[in-house]
């Protein structure tokens, strides 16, 4: 173009034909990129907009929410003015190495712009994805924007200072030590979340059960430097991602995955209500139609045992025989198997533990066949609810400290019993 233009203007204007051929090549490229500005952002971003709104692929829809294409196209418009800075201006030009470098860094700033809008877009997607949604993407990816970052930056100095950025990267050694306090916590946490990952250590959803941190909730974020969880009682807590790796914590998406969830609770039992059973005690128990087997067999049993041994019954001491506790653990145990909420095909049982002060312990241990909270707390509640009303049938009482009202009734009879023998 030049040589067409400057004997013309050498010509007829020999004192300006520099000035001006400079000036007319910055108007030619501002109307070129003026021209292509609106072109990609009026007709052909505007189209692909109407498309994507109008369409259900979800990776459109991401990909023009994130604004991808608006900033490819502004990295787009970038080569195009360094390209067109080369074509149309003289290389002795003054401006040539200013609008050059400005288009470099134009492009370079908007091409990590692209690359961040491109890892948020498929971030987005992978939410919408079953099979990846619990993958720690957001901590990969912030990762992958750290490095490019830090990539571009030094390609940006080296633009600027016109240094090679080979010459940058081999002064890095020196940098290492300031890089590492510096960035610590991003590193401890790109391996941190790599261990997270690769060890299927912790998903986004997760329940997470961490006192140190006091996190008892549902992982909902896993960040670079920190995993967000929200309680149950809709707090948020942070905790810093290489903390699940150097100290410990629960998670509970093993029985959540189980399909059962533990009921693991005792009850304290009098133990002074414990006693043989009598016949009449036998005779109304075995109306009850879960332990009308059990006492049959039994029975049948012990007589037989006792016959056999030709033991003198008269003395409690001799044979053996049935007591209220043990007919109320094997009520116990008839009662989980035939209850519709408790899982079977898991752990069931009722075990006898060793006595306390408080009182002689039954454990129940099983499994409920949901994993719900509220569903759990409630089959429990109703499971025990029956257990203590149905106690005083088997002659059982739970065992319970003194109240103050107990000791008013007390003080309150002694007093009454005192004044009947004084009149």
């Amino acid at each position: 173009m030049k040589g067409l233009v400057m004997p013309w203007l050498d010509k007829y204007i020999p004192q300006f034909s520099g000035l001006i051929y400079t000036a007319a090549a910055l108007l030619l490229i501002i109307l070129i990129s003026a021209g292509i500005h609106f072109l990609l952002h009026r007709v052909v971003i505007a189209w692909v907009g109407s498309r994507a709104q109008g369409n259900r692929q979800i990776w459109r829809q991401a990909f023009f929410e994130r604004k991808l294409f608006n900033r490819l196209a502004q990295t787009l418009q970038g080569i195009i003015i360094h390209i067109q800075a080369g074509l149309w201006l003289d290389g002795d030009a003054l401006s040539l190495p200013v609008i050059q470098t400005a288009a470099h860094l134009w492009t370079l700033l908007y091409g990590l712009l692209s690359l961040f809008a491109l890892l948020d877009a498929l971030l987005d997607i992978s939410r919408q994805k079953p099979a990846i949604q619990n993958f720690p993407l957001r901590g990969i990816f912030q990762s992958i924007k750290l490095i490019a970052s830090i990539f571009i930056g030094l390609l940006i100095i080296s633009a600027l200072i016109g240094k090679s950025p080979l010459l940058l990267l081999s002064g890095l050694g020196a940098m290492t030590a300031i890089l590492m306090l510096v960035f610590k916590d991003p590193i401890l946490g790109l391996v941190a979340g790599i261990q997270l990952s690769a060890n299927n250590m912790l998903t986004v959803g997760d329940w997470l059960d961490m006192p140190k941190y006091r996190a008892n909730g549902a992982v909902i974020d896993i960040g670079l430097t920190t995993v967000k969880v929200q309680n149950w009682d809709k707090t948020i807590t942070t905790i810093p991602t290489y903390a699940l790796i150097s100290d410990s914590f629960i998670n509970w998406r093993g029985m959540s995955e189980s399909g059962g969830r533990r009921l693991k609770r005792s009850l304290l039992l009098d133990s002074s209500s414990v006693h043989f059973l009598q016949p009449d005690d036998i005779h109304r128990l075995q109306r009850a139609q879960m332990l009308a087997p059990y006492l049959d067999e039994k029975v049948q049993e012990l007589t037989q045992y006792n016959s056999n041994q030709q033991l003198d019954l008269s003395s409690l001491a001799n044979g053996r025989r049935l007591t209220n506790i043990g007919t109320f653990r094997a009520y116990l145990e008839r009662l989980l198997k035939n209850h519709p909420h408790i899982h079977q095909q898991m752990t069931l049982m009722v075990r006898q533990l060793e006595q306390t002060p408080n009182g002689i312990p039954i454990e129940i241990y099983a499994f409920t066949n949901t994993t719900k909270w509220v569903e759990y707390e409630a089959i429990q509640g109703d499971l025990f609810d029956h257990i203590f009303a149905v106690l005083p049938e088997f002659g059982l009482r739970a065992h319970q400290a003194p109240t103050g009202y107990d000791l008013r009734s007390l003080a309150t009879g002694h007093q009454a019993q005192s004044t009947r023998l004084e009149q």
